[in-house]
């Protein structure tokens, strides 16, 4: 996550990574519109976001509970101007011990997107987590990894951009 929001900020992005205890939500109930702190942060956040990235670890073949949980927060933008993550480009990131697990993930976090009326970019990453991709300061050491993460932070950027541009001109 961190590779792909330092390659985004390089193209002019202002991001926010929201992750660890910022995650840790009560379990998402739509009718209790009693939402704590971080609850709505996420929500918010989401509601200004022009792109989005979302990385889940695999479990069991799946996303965690944890960003699956997360994500169910998104249905309180189902009013929102920009209903859900609609008009939005959504990187997708999935690590797994295996390529099996990282490829099922990743396919679970596009369906995601796609129900939520994200538009997942054409190049989402899974990563195999047995293999040392990344050093003990969390650099990328794989070369065609970091590439990915790069195209993928740079598709988000320029649909967000060329979005933008085309809600100006409406």
């Amino acid at each position: 996550m961190r590779h792909v929001l330092m390659a985004a900020q390089r193209s002019g992005a202002r991001t926010n990574l929201i992750s660890g205890p910022l995650l840790q939500l009560p379990l998402y109930q739509p009718e209790n519109l009693d939402r704590g702190e971080n609850a709505r942060f996420l929500v918010s956040e989401l509601a200004r976001a022009d792109g989005i990235i979302v990385g889940s670890p695999g479990y069991h073949g799946s996303i965690s509970g944890l960003v699956k949980n997360a994500l169910d927060y998104a249905e309180d933008l189902r009013a929102d101007v920009r209903p859900y993550f609609s008009g939005r480009a959504v990187g997708c990131i999935a690590t797994a011990s295996g390529w099996p697990g990282a490829v099922n993930t990743l396919g679970a976090l596009r369906d995601i997107v796609h129900a939520l009326r994200g538009w997942p970019t054409p190049l989402g990453a899974a990563i195999n987590s047995t293999e040392n991709v990344f050093d003990e300061a969390g650099r990328c050491v794989v070369p065609r990894v970091a590439q990915i993460l790069d195209t993928m932070a740079e598709e988000v950027m320029s649909f967000a951009v060329s979005r933008g541009a085309w809600r100006a001109s409406v």
